[in-house]
């Protein structure tokens, strides 16, 4: 004789205080839990994808600095500026491009204020053209 055989055919008990739950609420009972809540953040922005800041040759630069002289003759005029904005999070950042009216050229801050209020770091910048 088995050790259940004397309950194993008994039919199944129904509450009469209590309702069935919905078998939706059930299922959801045994549904997966995030046992490392941030876990899967951490795996995403560990996989996201940074770009590093590029060296400029002396070529490069000159045209730049040309374009920048060329921008403080012409006092407040619209741009397409081009920049790398380093990454709040990690390591690199990305290559922007941003279209604006100048509002100065500051060499001593080292910036190009744009009328938006928005500077950009005269070392960050890629390209520069009038538009």
């Amino acid at each position: 004789m088995g050790k259940y055989d004397d309950i194993i055919n008994l039919p199944h008990h129904v509450s009469e205080n209590h309702p069935q739950m919905p078998m939706i609420e059930r299922a959801a009972q045994f549904s997966p839990f995030a046992a490392l809540s941030g876990h899967g953040d951490a795996i995403r922005e560990t996989a996201r994808l940074t770009d590093s800041q590029k060296d400029l040759d002396e070529d490069i630069v000159s045209a730049l600095n040309k374009t920048l002289q060329e921008v403080q003759e012409l006092g407040h005029p619209e741009v397409s500026i081009t920049y790398f904005q380093p990454d709040s999070r990690k390591e690199g950042g990305e290559y922007v491009s941003v279209k604006g009216q100048v509002k100065r050229v500051d060499s001593v801050s080292g910036t190009v204020a744009l009328m938006n209020g928005s500077k950009i770091p005269l070392e960050t910048i890629l390209n520069i053209e009038i538009c």
